[in-house]
């Protein structure tokens, strides 16, 4: 096993994953109310002052909003013992602010955003909480490539350093990567892995995509700022109608999307407002300039609830460090690395290497039953097709009943791997958002604008209660969660009943399951198409419907 150091130190380390916000949401990306996209609103409730109110309008002009989907995590982290190399700058942020160069202009868009962050403290402190395992890395990462320390801001304008924010275009992570701009520098998306997520791929896909950028606009770095917000196609053709028109080409001059045009001066303004902290009275949050995580080389697959039992650390602060894997196990193909605090590093790694590989996953025997199929017991597993056919040494898609595959399964309830794709998902629409919540299938054709003139709700607080922004496409198949506060009794009945995946455990069996649900054995077994003489198997999936009104504490 290789472990290598990287990030910064603290006693606790909260990983504000989705806290919600009174001002703006996020600065970044204001939050946009319930039933309005207006975002004035926020302005004219958060201001009474006219002035303040000005600055809030301009501040967030042509904003797009970031979700944040998770809650707060909190990750113990201890710092190194003996730094690995002479520290001489206390203060991380202090570090990087002793190398900015940008020049900060004195004009009203950068003035109006500086406002903003000079009257919104608390933003700043939740932001550095995020920022505190991953900062460290990211300003080593800035400066071996001899790139402006101001970059290390970015993810601030970004995503407010959230590695779970999403938001329009499909942008996930905190560096916002879109699926083909992630894909064209190299950072992998597959089922089980998202690197847009992977703070340590992200980072190194961003610095390749702004250095790719600055070399395009020769040299430019507010113009290679602005492309990475609006894309280098828009900002380009912005330069060349002003070349032709005659008029200047440099940033504040280009006519470019209201967004772009509150993106730059946000980070100029953050950069300002960090180098001269003392003179605005501003107390910028200080992290300590010294590493407090390492990255480790695991060498295959493993479940993620088993990776965090070797580090001695809960599952959820493990997957908190690692957002990039989407399900309960890393990808079988890759990344092999895990994040760990720093001082869980060494004993990880020991626990791991006196580890049998097989055991890096929890297995089940499973016997093929009419209607089986590699992609149902890839659904019913969550885990791919391709992983059982290679395990089980399949060329094709045929299986015959009777055989007996082996298939990895989680270690613990999928539940508990609360920062999966999945339970991130689960959590966001089961947030009670009215009364009755209702359920719908994407039939082909299906717009967001169509099924919420449907249910009579807004189109963006459907997007919202789906994780979803409300420019995303809509997939077939795809069961969508709504939120009324009227319903028919049919459509109150609907709202009672859950379909759930259950995972079968030890000492389990039908009776017993049927009594902690409050169902019919004989539904178990229709449903499951289970031969009810047969024993359960620890690891088997089980389909059950469920009246949620009618659940006793199934823990």
């Amino acid at each position: 096993m290789k472990f290598t150091l990287s990030a910064l130190p603290l006693l606790v380390v909260t990983l504000l994953t989705g806290c919600q916000l009174t001002d703006t949401a996020e600065q970044a990306q204001p939050q946009i109310a319930e039933n309005r996209a207006d975002t004035r609103s926020t302005c004219e409730i958060a201001h009474t002052d006219i002035n303040d109110q000005a600055d809030c309008e301009l501040a967030n002009e042509g904003v797009i909003e970031v979700m944040h989907p998770t809650e707060e995590v909190e990750v113990e982290i201890t710092p190194a013992e003996e730094a690995v190399e002479p520290v001489v700058i206390e203060n991380l942020w202090l570090r990087a602010s002793n190398q900015f160069t940008f020049e900060i202009p004195d004009n009203r868009r950068v003035e109006a955003q500086r406002n903003w962050y000079l009257k919104h403290p608390a933003y700043m402190a939740r932001v550095s909480k995020r920022a505190r395992p991953f900062l460290y890395h990211i300003v080593q990462q800035i400066e071996a490539r001899d790139m402006p320390l101001e970059l290390v801001l970015l993810p601030i304008v970004e995503s407010a350093f959230d590695p779970f924010a999403y938001s329009h275009g499909r942008a996930a992570g905190m560096w916002q990567f879109i699926p083909g701009t992630a894909k064209r520098f190299g950072i992998g998306q597959t089922w089980w892995y998202d690197g847009r997520r992977d703070v340590i791929a992200s980072t190194k896909g961003a610095l390749d995509y702004l250095t790719y950028l600055h070399d395009m606009f020769d040299g430019n770095w507010l113009h290679a700022l602005a492309a990475y917000n609006s894309g280098e196609g828009r900002v380009g053709k912005a330069i060349k109608r002003n070349q032709k028109a005659g008029k200047p080409t440099d940033f504040w001059s280009l006519d470019l999307p209201r967004e772009t045009r509150a993106y730059v001066p946000k980070l100029l303004a953050l950069a300002d407002i960090l180098k001269n902290h003392e003179q605005y009275a501003f107390e910028w949050p200080e992290i300590d300039n010294a590493p407090v995580i390492a990255t480790v080389d695991t060498g295959s697959q493993l479940d993620l609830a088993l990776a965090a039992d070797l580090a001695g650390m809960d599952l959820q602060s493990l997957h908190a460090l690692n957002p990039g894997y989407n399900r309960w196990a890393t990808d079988p193909d890759g990344p092999h690395r895990l994040v760990l605090p720093l001082d869980k590093a060494e004993l990880f790694s020991t626990q791991l290497a006196s580890l049998d590989t097989q055991k890096r996953l929890n297995w089940v025997r499973h016997e093929v039953k009419s209607g089986d199929s590699l992609l149902k017991l890839a659904k019913d597993y969550h885990t791919t097709v391709d992983v059982i056919q290679r395990i089980n040494d399949i060329k094709g898609n045929m299986i015959r009943v009777g055989d007996h595959l082996m298939v990895p399964v989680a270690l613990k309830k999928l539940d508990a791997y609360s920062l999966s794709q999945d339970q991130r998902l689960a959590s966001t629409q089961n947030k009670k958002r009215g009364s009755y919540q209702l359920t719908h299938e994407v039939k082909s054709g299906d717009t967001l604008w169509d099924i919420s003139r449907k249910y009579k709700i807004n189109s963006r607080s459907l997007a919202k209660w789906n994780g979803m922004a409300p420019t995303d496409p809509l997939m077939p198949g795809k069961t969508l969660v709504i939120w009324v506060n009227e319903a028919s009794d049919e459509q109150k009945r609907d709202a009672i009943m859950r379909t759930l995946t259950y995972t079968v455990r030890r000492g389990d069996s039908l009776a017993r399951i049927a009594q902690k649900f409050n169902l019919r054995t004989s539904d178990i077994t229709k449903w499951n198409n289970l031969n009810p003489k047969k024993y359960l198997q620890p690891g088997q999936k089980l389909t059950l419907h469920v009246d949620v009104t009618r659940l006793r504490n199934v823990g």
